[in-house]
């Protein structure tokens, strides 16, 4: 008894020994990467609703100052962004970018990032089917219900959220949904979201040209955008794109499903936002319903070996 118990002792007054066990690794990178997603949608909210800052600039210092730090976690790598990436997926980054932008000049944060999500995820479901994916029986359920909450949420009411802005914000699941579904099998999942997320820069800095009678800028919004793009958008996909290789792609993407729920729990605590009970309803069955159509898909297809490649189609936000 004396040795087992010797040996937790010398464990124990080791400084943080437990994060120094793969699975405690996995865990807080992972936990550290879901906040830094939610981190993004409340970043957004803040600047947009309570700093000087218009929803243009926030994207291009957002998408310049993400674009930084990949090159720079690239080049401490002794890796190379060059040649990776490409226009298409870069112009769908900074659709999914701008959409989120201007959509939260509008939305809360919980109903933007549960119609970011629920969008991102039609997409790619819907893209499944069209390639000849044939869903289940507790598939199909589960798109069912993250439909009828979708709408739900979206019927007209004195809850409903305002229709631009969930329009915009539709629009920009959809083009993120487009970008996970292109990056597919294009080689190191790090280099080429830092090569897409520098294409994005010049398409920015024209939308920022072309609104510049409407910019507008100060301390406090800068720091919200640069934190959205340095931290909750370049240090969040390094953490995540470090934890999948150790994740199953059914846990990598059940785990996003915290992401609305981060949001909302921030929305409540940091910005004052109330969640209705139509919000309540409408989250339960998106979120449920998205899970069924995981849960199934990754037991249907448990006994094939899944590829790195595969759980980058997890990476969202």
């Amino acid at each position: 008894m004396e040795a087992p118990r010797s040996r937790l002792l010398s464990l124990a007054s080791r400084p943080f020994f437990i994060m120094q066990t793969p699975v405690m690794r996995v865990i807080a990178l992972t936990a550290l990467a879901m906040i830094a997603f939610a981190g993004n949608s409340l970043l957004c909210r803040i600047a947009l609703t309570q700093t000087n800052i218009d929803a243009a600039t926030f994207t291009t210092i957002r998408l310049m100052s993400g674009a930084v730090v990949l090159w720079l976690v690239v080049r401490m790598r002794r890796g190379t962004s060059a040649g990776a990436g490409n226009w298409s997926s870069a112009f769908a980054l900074f659709i999914y970018a701008a959409g989120l932008s201007f959509a939260y000049m509008r939305l809360p944060a919980a109903t933007g990032a549960l119609l970011l999500f629920g969008a991102v995820q039609a997409t790619m479901i819907g893209y499944g089917v069209y390639t000849g994916e044939r869903p289940g029986k507790f598939q199909i359920v589960g798109l069912i219900l993250a439909i009828g909450g979708l709408v739900g949420l979206l019927l007209p009411g004195l809850s409903a959220p305002p229709l631009y802005g969930s329009v915009l914000m539709l629009s920009a699941g959809v083009a993120w949904g487009i970008y996970s579904l292109s990056g597919k099998g294009k080689g190191d999942p790090t280099c080429v979201t830092a090569g897409n997320f520098l294409r994005t820069v010049p398409i920015a800095a024209t939308l920022s040209l072309v609104t510049l009678q409407e910019a507008s800028l100060d301390l406090a919004g800068f720091s919200c955008a640069a934190l959205s793009g340095a931290l909750a958008s370049g240090a969040g996909y390094v953490a995540w794109y470090t934890a999948l290789p150790a994740m199953k792609a059914a846990n990598a993407a059940t785990v996003q499903l915290s992401v609305p729920v981060i949001t909302a729990l921030g929305g409540v605590f940091l910005l004052g936002e109330s969640i209705s009970l139509r919000m309540i309803l409408a989250s339960a069955a998106i979120l449920g319903g998205i899970a069924l159509v995981i849960v199934e898909k990754h037991v249907a297809y448990g006994a094939q070996k899944v590829t790195r490649q595969d759980k980058i189609m997890c990476a969202h936000y």
